[in-house]
């Protein structure tokens, strides 16, 4: 946690306004809340290195010099992070010559440095050094474990926050030498860049764990250029998935300062709670709704509590609901609507709240009970029948299981009634198990009627069938790929190609106890279509795909499931598979038409490519 000078201040910080933004960290009462690093990025050196080969600082913009302004951050409990690059220049021509000496990690030991970000500007050399090279042909891994060993060999605990912009896919190789990396390129003032971000973390954050982390680049929070609501995404989402939180906006200086409303955002202890938390695991990507134009991730904190974020990606404010069996759970004692300052007691199933366009209802729940497990507090009893509301059902379907655990057995059997079904529960017997049929909905109810009453009821979704690509045949531009061992798992090949001109079609029989209604799936799909040269412009990480069933389409947009590299992995990431889930209407009994093509569109004519679908029935 701390500042940083470079989404302000570009390539241009100096002493004064390092300084006063520093104070305001204490002043504001950010140090207070953690954000202790002050780190001076790119700017701040002379255009070349000293006659004895050392970087040093420009002394028309930094007069009082590094070491000095180490003492000055130190004598406030601030601690100083400062910048390099492993190529041969910084990320701004001609400062300085031969940046990258493993000696630079000695000299900033020596001016007092607690964190060193090492960039990846003007470093490759078949190229002739451009600023940015994102095909290398060797990866950059070796020039960043060579300043990892450097900085090892100074003695001095220093941070280290590798600048690598995502280009080799860091999180295969970068938590073994370095603190935290850079998944992506840099984020820009545009608030589509953060689902950009996002997009490309979703598949990435298993890598993540106490002491290595995913960055997802500075905050733009205070920088004016997004909304309130906006602003308040931005945070959560950085925070929740543990992300160093580096502030980058003006905090204070000769122009102005930060406004109250920004200020809040960053001194919100619940959400620096939830990045700092001891537990130390990153939030992941649950879910998302394409058309409705919203997503929800989730993760496990300390204490037993979980931490939701359903984000609205639309452009007008609406109504959210979260279906706690989503994210794995039934109940919460509470739910503290962290945003909205609002707590609710005893929430069962579902929880719905009103979110700003492009704001985030952000939840922290405590005290739950695992998925599918309700209790007969939470029913209504009357005399021998007792009823169950709030049941939720992925699927329409008829077979879940059902477990109904009576509060006792009796020495003969007992005739139980469920949703007007008869069974027998057997003398001596305390469980009874049977199927029954739900919606797809958070609102079913079941009715026991019995003489004895039931105090506990379980219930498990129905199996699922997997349909491989192989099994789909093709038309048009779709073409079938055989991928390397181990790889678009779990089928071993994928569909690819796949547009307004190219389709993969199956005729799927429904099980023949099956019934009509919409039915989740899980789309096994590969996307490694990376917005990096495009990432200021229109890159999104995102594909889209369309599922007819029976000529009901239903459009996904899958985010990145590449979890290798795209530069020399085998398959380069494009043999990498992502799940996606989603509900799926149009099926019938007997036999439906299923057509994965992409009639949507989108900035890629071609869809994700396509492993197989999972049905639910």
């Amino acid at each position: 946690m701390g500042w940083n000078t470079y989404n302000h201040y570009s390539c241009s910080p100096n002493e004064a306004i390092v300084k006063s933004n520093a104070q305001a960290l204490v002043d504001l009462g950010l140090l207070a809340k953690g954000y202790n690093f002050v780190t001076v990025d790119c700017g701040w050196t002379l255009p070349a290195r000293l006659a004895n080969g050392s970087i040093t600082w420009s002394p028309t913009l930094f007069p009082s010099g590094y070491f000095a302004l180490g003492q000055f951050l130190h004598a406030r409990g601030l601690k100083f992070g400062v910048y390099s690059d492993s190529g041969i220049q910084m990320c701004m021509t001609g400062s300085p010559t031969q940046v990258g000496s493993l000696a630079d990690a000695l000299t900033f030991a020596s001016w007092g440095a607690d964190m060193i970000k090492f960039d990846n500007c003007y470093s490759e050399a078949s190229a002739g050094y451009p600023n940015t090279d994102f095909t290398p042909p060797t990866s950059p891994s070796a020039r960043f474990s060579n300043m990892s060993a450097a900085i090892a060999a100074t003695g001095r605990p220093i941070v280290y926050a590798i600048c690598e912009w995502g280009v080799d896919f860091p999180s295969a190789w970068a938590p073994t030498i370095g603190n935290s990396w850079r998944i992506g390129n840099d984020i820009i003032p545009s608030f589509g860049t953060v689902a950009r971000i996002l997009n490309q973390a979703i598949s990435q954050t298993s890598f993540a764990g106490p002491g290595h982390w995913l960055d997802l680049d500075m905050l733009e929070v205070g920088n004016n250029v997004f909304t309130a609501a906006e602003e308040q995404t931005h945070f959560t989402m950085w925070a929740i998935v543990k992300s160093p939180l580096m502030i980058g906006g003006r905090l204070s200086d000769t122009a102005g300062s930060i406004t109250s409303s920004s200020l809040n955002i960053l001194l919100n202890s619940d959400v620096i709670g939830y990045n700092q938390d001891s537990l130390g695991v990153a939030a992941s990507f649950v879910r998302r709704f394409t058309s409705a134009g919203y997503e929800i991730w989730s993760g496990p904190l300390s204490g037993s509590r979980n931490v939701v974020a359903v984000i609205n990606l639309s452009n007008v404010a609406t109504s959210l609901t979260l279906n706690l069996p989503d994210v794995g759970l039934q109940k919460a004692a509470s739910v503290k609507n962290i945003w909205n300052a609002a707590t609710s007691t005893n929430v069962l199933t579902s929880y719905t709240g009103s979110v700003a366009a492009h704001g985030t209802m952000l939840l922290e729940l405590s005290g739950t009970t695992v998925a599918g497990k309700y209790v007969v507090a939470d029913a209504v009893t009357s005399g021998t029948t007792t009823a169950f509301s709030h049941v939720y059902g992925a699927t329409t379907g008829n077979a879940y299981t059902c477990v109904i655990t009576f509060s006792h057995s009796s020495a003969t059997a007992t005739a139980v009634t469920v949703n007007s079904v008869v069974h027998s529960l057997p003398a001596n017997t305390l469980t009874l198990s049977i199927l029954i049929s739900l919606t797809a909905s958070n609102a079913n109810t079941v009715v026991i009627v019995s003489s004895i009453t039931p105090s506990v009821l379980t219930i498990a979704a129905p199996a699922s069938t997997l349909y491989p690509s192989t099994s789909f045949a093709l038309v048009g531009t779709a073409s079938r790929t055989t991928c390397s061992s181990g790889l678009c798992a779990p089928v071993g090949s994928k569909v690819g190609y796949l547009s307004s001109t190219g389709s993969a079609t199956l005729s799927v029989t429904a099980p023949s106890t099956a019934i009509a209604g919409s039915k989740y799936a899980t789309v096994y799909f590969i996307n490694n279509d990376i917005a990096i040269s495009t990432s200021w412009t229109t890159g999104t990480n995102t594909r889209n795909m369309t599922i007819s069933v029976n000529g009901v389409v239903t459009r996904i947009e899958v985010p990145l499931s590449g979890k290798s590299s795209e530069l020399f992995s085998a398959g380069l990431g494009w043999q990498d598979t992502g799940l996606f889930g989603v509900l799926l209407p149009g099926w019938t009994t007997g036999s439906n038409a299923v057509v994965v093509t992409n009639t949507a569109g989108g900035l890629v004519d071609y869809a994700a490519d396509f492993v197989g679908l999972s049905v639910v029935w």
